[in-house]
């Protein structure tokens, strides 16, 4: 019975925990890495084929995105999540697939001119689409059988629609240990979504860090600053362009949006347009609609019962084609767009910012985290110019944060979190955070709460059962490499999982007919004949 880390490890991207037990093998999440990658992660010590099942927290893409290259790779076990997750997925993973396209069509359209070698992309909508039938949705509370010793429960994390803390209970040579994985912990008081439900016990925690040294302060009055810089901004005659992830922070945005036009907080431009451009959001906002009795908080239900949509209003607008969104641009009344990526890393919010950010008039209003190394921690860190689909634009725009907005907890909310279980988990495990952030909270809660809190490195393995580490991970920091090099080392990886299945597939035909088996072992002969050179 073992841990094994392998992504999110002194990072905050990335998550991926192996759980070995019960003769099984168990993901808890699989995420892309976004924004600068610092250390290098492990790879899975088996061929994806291998898995018996995937536990997943909730629907973002630094811990979902990775799922169809499991697919791709040979992955065909369930993955358990909650039904909103599942639905959220349904339209993030597709979304993802069609970006991984998009890209690499781009790219080979200069490739091909280049005579540069061919980019694959990391995995297509097949893959999307495939591996969304594995999901298999759950409900919040619910303490159910996964196979033989291991049991499970979702509780809501109150981070995002659907997200959920993860407690496994895993019964092995007679010994039976509490595992809890919380997942991105929410922030309280957040609109539309429930608070994060906290949890009595466990053996065993792997907990996220993001904020882990520092407080979001006293609760600002989001509609009141809100409605203090579209004020501003409209009466320049500018914009107010929001990238906004699409899933979750677009929703609240549009709860605030509906009050401040309520209580007409806006002098003089009361019937101002807001324009959603992001296809996955307006998806996401049906997702949204479609779970509100299950993870909507009690003063939006309220809100429900009067009859009064909670994230719809006049003037709202949304876009979905390509000609609608281009035509945003070309609107002169001062407006506000909100759009996707969150962190300007890709999407329709690109194309906005090269028409705004030169712009005095207008203003740049980030509501959420920017991860290190994408385009919006660039500019909110203050660069002065920025390239944009190869050109180099002037930030003249306002750069504004919106103070204190967040999905997830700061460090006062993740202690209150940690502080919860009685008696202290034996140990707690800090990942999913800054890599000088992992090791602040560590200390944390060693100094305030007493208990045993550690922050591994990828490749760490973790004896559950024995209680101590019996292999350590490795800080080794990536170099970034080329794009030639990452494409050969992702296509060498992909046969070397095809390789490790194979032999699954070998050891699971033991006992066949003799006359089958000899055809199979002909048919890899021939296989390796062609490719020994």
């Amino acid at each position: 019975m073992k841990l094994t880390f392998l992504g999110a490890d002194h990072e905050v991207t990335g998550s991926c925990t192996l759980l070995s037990a019960c003769g099984k093998r168990f993901l808890i999440d699989c995420g892309m890495e976004q924004g600068r990658d610092i250390y290098e992660n492990q790879p899975i010590p088996m061929a994806p084929g291998e898995l018996d099942g995937l536990f997943l927290t909730h629907a973002h893409i630094d811990h979902s995105g990775r799922i169809p290259l499991l697919y791709k790779n040979g992955f065909r076990a369930p993955v358990w999540c909650t039904q909103a997750t599942r639905q959220l997925c349904d339209i993030m993973l597709r979304d993802s697939a069609h970006i991984q396209e998009f890209e690499a069509e781009w790219r080979n359209r200069k490739a091909k001119r280049s005579g540069a070698e061919e980019y694959v992309p990391l995995y297509t909508m097949q893959d999307a689409i495939g591996c969304l039938e594995q999901f298999e949705g759950m409900p919040y509370g619910q303490r159910m059988p996964v196979c033989e010793g291991i049991e499970v429960r979702f509780t809501d994390a109150g981070h995002l629609l659907g997200s959920a803390s993860i407690e496994l209970w895993v019964t092995e040579e007679g010994k039976t240990v509490k595992l809890v994985f919380s997942g991105d912990i929410g922030n309280t008081h957040q609109p539309l979504i429930r608070d994060p439900q906290y949890l009595d016990e466990a053996d065993y925690v792997v907990m996220e860090s993001t904020y882990g040294d520092r407080s979001h302060g006293p609760r600002p009055d989001y509609i009141r600053e809100l409605a203090s810089i579209l004020q501003e901004t409209f009466d320049r005659g500018g914009n107010v362009v929001i990238p906004s992830f699409a899933v979750g922070r677009t929703q609240e945005m549009l709860y605030f949006l509906r009050q401040i036009k309520d209580q007409g907080l806006v002098k003089g431009h009361a019937d101002f347009p807001v324009f959603v451009d992001s296809p996955l959001a307006i998806e996401a906002t049906t997702v949204f609609r479609a779970n509100i009795s299950d993870c909507f908080d009690q003063e939006a239900l309220e809100m429900v019962r009067q009859g009064i949509n909670p994230i719809h209003f006049p003037g709202l607008t949304t876009t979905t084609t390509a000609d609608e969104s281009k035509n945003i641009n070309f609107d002169d009344r001062p407006k506000v767009i909100l759009s996707a990526s969150g962190m300007c890393e890709a999407g329709r919010i690109r194309h906005h910012l090269k028409h705004n950010l030169w712009r005095p008039e207008s203003t740049i209003l980030f509501v959420g985290y920017q991860a290190g190394g994408t385009l919006g921690r660039a500019l909110v860190e203050g660069a002065r110019e920025v390239k944009l689909f190869g050109e180099t634009i002037e930030v003249r725009a306002q750069i504004r944060q919106l103070s204190g907005i967040s999905g997830h907890a700061d460090n006062q909310g993740l202690m209150a979190w940690a502080g919860h279980f009685s008696p202290k988990p034996k140990k707690i495990f800090v990942i999913h955070g800054e890599d000088s952030v992992t090791e602040i909270f560590s200390a944390r809660l060693r100094d305030e709460l007493g208990i045993d809190a550690f922050a591994p490195f990828s490749g760490a393995e973790f004896d559950l059962l024995q209680g101590v580490f019996t292999r350590e991970g490795i800080a080794k920091r990536i170099e970034k490499p080329s794009p030639v090099g990452t494409r050969v080392s992702t296509a060498f990886q992909r046969l070397v999982d095809a390789g490790k299945r194979l032999m699954t597939v070998i050891q699971h035909n033991e006992g066949g007919s003799n006359k089958d088996l000899a055809r199979f072992a002909s048919q890899i002969q021939s296989l390796c004949d062609k490719w020994d050179r």
